[in-house]
């Protein structure tokens, strides 16, 4: 005849007193990753808000302050040859400039062949930046290009202000979320490029109301 175990043995396999606290230390590295993961998720849209509407802010504030290209505001289209007084400024004669920035210089390069001045002055390429970093405080110079397109408006030898009436992008890149996740391994997630357009209003002065 088999001998029965002892009861300390049975009693053993039979306690269940901290089955709970054993299934919880099994479910809880789950639900902590299901709770970071909604606040992560909130922080994304967040910041994707932000930088999104420091874009609008960005390119309301260029298009009625001075234009990054110094001399682009006065330059007259009437000294191209073959441009008459009064001609539209089309494509061929105003192919768009493209400025990008650091914290203490900027540069602006023109998209084709260009006549006109493409010098930029950082101050007024860093007066963009400061706008849009009172809504999203991460933006940083290196993060901004402002673009100067053709829009067909503007007229050559315009007596009352600038001949070019371009349309003017702001574009934020290069910008990262960093997950609370993600951070004790470094991890970070690329944002998707944003931009804002308009077209330039009087392209004159440093105050945006």
């Amino acid at each position: 005849m088999r001998g029965r175990a002892p009861n300390f043995v049975r009693r053993f396999a039979q306690d269940r007193t901290a089955a709970t606290a054993a299934e919880f230390a099994m479910v809880l590295p789950l639900l902590i990753l299901f709770i970071f993961g909604i606040i992560d998720v909130g922080r994304l849209m967040w910041e994707w808000n932000q930088a999104e509407k420091a874009t609008q802010m960005g390119v309301r504030f260029a298009v009625v302050t001075n234009i990054v290209p110094t001399g682009l505001a006065d330059y007259d289209f009437t000294t191209i040859s073959g441009v008459l007084q009064g001609a539209p400024i089309n494509a061929t004669i105003f192919p768009g400039v493209s400025c990008t920035g650091t914290a203490s210089s900027a540069s602006c390069t023109c998209k084709a062949s260009c006549t006109f001045p493409t010098t930029a002055n950082a101050t007024w390429f860093n007066n963009i930046v400061t706008r849009m970093s009172l809504i999203d405080s991460r933006i940083t110079a290196p993060n901004v290009v402002v673009d100067y397109s053709p829009s067909g408006l503007g007229f050559a030898g315009n007596p009352y202000g600038a001949d070019v009436a371009p349309i003017v992008t702001v574009r934020l890149r290069n910008m990262q979320f960093r997950p609370l996740l993600g951070r004790p391994f470094g991890g970070t997630i690329n944002m998707a490029g944003f931009d804002a357009s308009m077209t330039m209003e009087d392209g004159a002065g440093t105050v945006s109301n």
